[in-house]
């Protein structure tokens, strides 16, 4: 019995020094320094055409002479969802200044889109890609949300995955539409 007490202090011991870490863990904000932050790119817009709610088609092209943020995003995405007001908010700001949000539905039933556009009241156009054209082939990428903006020219200037704050859009975007047009 003597042999077994000091490896049961020492089990003790790590299981508080376990249980305290989780507690300071669990209290503490995540660092500010793990903001999505866009990268900075230039290479040409990607051809795509796809369907609106509507069933009217669209094109990126359509939108040249605009500076465009192409969110892509899913309905089930928690981020995706944390940043809709954010992008909603933003878009009313620059809507008037040349500039638009394109969020493009990566591969969701048309009813449970039609049902998240009612409930984050979206006013910007959402198109559907049921068989992910723009993920897969367009934009090359897996990860959801991604996001690029297309200036006025039809450059791609900046991308980056995971949900946007409205102070790195202003910080990173609104340079772009203030750009001479």
């Amino acid at each position: 019995m003597r042999k077994t007490i000091p490896y049961f202090l020492l089990g003790l011991g790590l299981a508080l020094i376990a249980a305290s870490a989780y507690l300071i863990l669990q209290s503490s904000p995540p660092p500010a320094d793990l903001e999505v932050v866009p990268v900075q790119t230039a290479f040409p817009s990607p051809e795509l055409t796809l369907t609106d709610l509507q069933g009217v088609t669209h094109s990126l092209a359509d939108y040249r002479g605009q500076v465009v943020l192409v969110n892509l995003w899913a309905t089930w995405c928690p981020p995706c969802k944390a940043e809709m007001p954010t992008l909603q908010a933003y878009h009313d700001k620059y809507d008037d200044q040349g500039f638009t949000v394109i969020a493009i539905n990566d591969g969701d039933p048309t009813t449970d889109v039609v049902q998240f556009v009612r409930d984050y009241r979206l006013t910007f156009p959402v198109w559907l890609d049921p068989t992910y054209i723009a993920t897969e082939k367009a934009f090359k990428t897996m990860n959801l949300p991604s996001s690029f903006v297309i200036d006025r020219e039809g450059t791609v200037r900046l991308f980056w995955v995971g949900e946007i704050s409205a102070k790195i859009l202003e910080k990173f975007v609104t340079p772009i539409i203030k750009e001479e047009q």
